[in-house]
């Protein structure tokens, strides 16, 4: 009886240990070499491709806004700005394809200029790539909240307000850990491309049906009468405005170990995929735009609307689809930031790893993300929606000039990469499709910083000395 009573006594499970309120909000710590944290495609799309996806949402109004003085013409010129923007967007994705299989342990634009244009061209476009992830995570939460105030004006006099929640929100979700993150961030994401996505389609299809001009559902406001004619610099002001559309493209050649093996094949199938649906949905847009006679009107004047509310109404209405489908558009907006969560301490630490910052981003925190980088990028954003009000408008300018120099930059390493390489198989069609993308972005950057130098872009601007 005796050995009975012990035998069941030692069967019995240990008392689990109270949760700490730390553990409660940030979850069990993790061992080091815990692959919990490493994602697939699935969630890699909201973990690395929210800043990208949701750049639809402003990229195409920003290149109108700009041809707001052409009246009705402007919307003609939408269509080829976009087509420009659209190749070259996919300049940049064979190049980053490139950077990713080259260098797998990540570090995108730094670790590339670095190794092969030497350190003070890679802490250049480390440098870069900090400020563009600090102004990203400032506009993006600000752009959202800013839509969401101008649906429910009772909520204006809180908007810095909203802006620290959502900040506060993304800070702690993401010191819980990156899987977890993409997780949370999943339904928003596939909802709004879902969304977004069948609003394109439905419009194509009516434009079709239609003879090419479909009627409107809702309304549609009426442009404005032509206050100027059209001129190159106008156009070259829209296209470097609808460049904004492809902040974010850089973002998983900076994390790629943190996809799961294959990494570089997960990370490229990630990257194809963010890509894809960023063409075909700024490409749908313009054109539907073009269709229905879609254009901007003033933001800064009572009855605003954006160009996606405009579409999605004339497309079907103002019915619950229209409502959920805005709903996923101001949320995506909003989350976009996350983007910079995910990248901003992956470069710090490589940066710091060099002796250029503190040790202490370098640290794993518990979740195994590194948390003093995330806890610094939520301060200096912070900082700036406070400073700014939580309406960031005049640093939108900042966006484009970050994103492009380090698009150059990396570009450009990536040639000598391959020259180094030599006479490798395909070191030599490697070269040239990188050397295409280092033109092409370079004479990007040259457009984006003249064309925004006047509205604040030469703040941001790299300076050599």
């Amino acid at each position: 009886m005796r050995t009975d009573t012990n035998s069941r006594m030692t069967e019995q499970p240990a008392p689990r240990a109270r949760k700490s309120l730390l553990d409660i909000v940030l979850g069990r710590p993790l061992a080091d070499g815990d692959d919990h944290e490493q994602v697939g495609p699935a969630a890699g799309i909201p973990v690395f491709g929210l800043d990208a996806l949701s750049s639809s949402a402003y990229g195409p109004e920003a290149a109108l806004t700009m041809l707001l003085a052409l009246g009705s013409l402007g919307i003609v010129y939408l269509l080829p700005i976009t087509i420009t923007i659209a190749t070259l967007l996919g300049i940049v994705y064979f190049s980053y394809r490139q950077t990713i299989a080259a260098y797998p342990k990540g570090g995108g634009s730094y670790t590339v200029a670095s190794e092969n244009l030497g350190t003070r061209v890679g802490l250049i476009a480390g440098a870069a790539l900090i400020v563009d992830y600090i102004w990203n995570v400032a506009v993006g939460i600000s752009a959202g909240v800013g839509a969401l105030v101008s649906a429910l004006p009772a909520l204006y006099p809180h908007t810095l307000a909203v802006c620290l929640v959502i900040l506060l929100l993304l800070t702690v979700t993401n010191l819980r850990g990156i899987r977890e993150c993409g997780l949370a961030f999943i339904v928003p994401t596939y909802v709004f491309v879902a969304c977004l996505g069948g609003v394109i389609v439905i419009g194509l299809i009516k434009t079709v049906l239609h003879g090419g001009h479909p009627l409107p559902v809702a309304a549609i406001p009426k442009c404005g009468p032509a206050m100027t004619t059209v001129s190159l610099w106008l156009l070259v002001r829209a296209f470097a405005n609808g460049c904004t559309a492809m902040t974010g493209v850089e973002a998983i050649s900076n994390g790629v170990p943190v996809f799961r093996e294959p990494k570089v094949k997960n990370a490229r199938k990630t990257l194809t995929i963010i890509i894809a649906i960023l063409m075909l949905m700024l490409l749908g847009i313009a054109y539907l735009c073009r269709s229905y006679g879609i254009g901007p009107t003033p933001p800064d004047q009572a009855g605003y609307q954006s160009v996606l509310s405009q579409l999605t109404g004339a497309v079907g209405g103002r019915n619950i689809v229209y409502y959920v489908t805005m709903g996923a558009v101001l949320g995506v907006l909003a989350l976009s930031a996350n983007t910079s969560f995910a990248d901003f301490p992956r470069v710090c630490r490589l940066i710091a790893e060099k002796g250029y910052l503190p040790y202490p981003f370098t640290i794993l925190g518990r979740r195994l993300v590194f948390s003093i980088g995330i806890c610094v990028l939520a301060l200096l954003s912070g900082l700036l929606l406070i400073l700014f009000g939580g309406i960031t408008d005049r640093l939108i300018p900042l966006f484009a000039v970050g994103a492009f120099s380090a698009f150059t930059l990396s570009q450009a390493g990536m040639v000598m990469h391959w020259k180094k390489k030599g006479g490798r198989r395909g070191a030599r069609r490697n070269m040239m499709i990188n050397g295409v993308g280092t033109v092409a972005t370079g004479l990007t950057t040259c457009v984006v910083i003249v064309a925004k130098f006047a509205e604040g872009a030469w703040i941001a601007t790299p300076r050599h000395s």
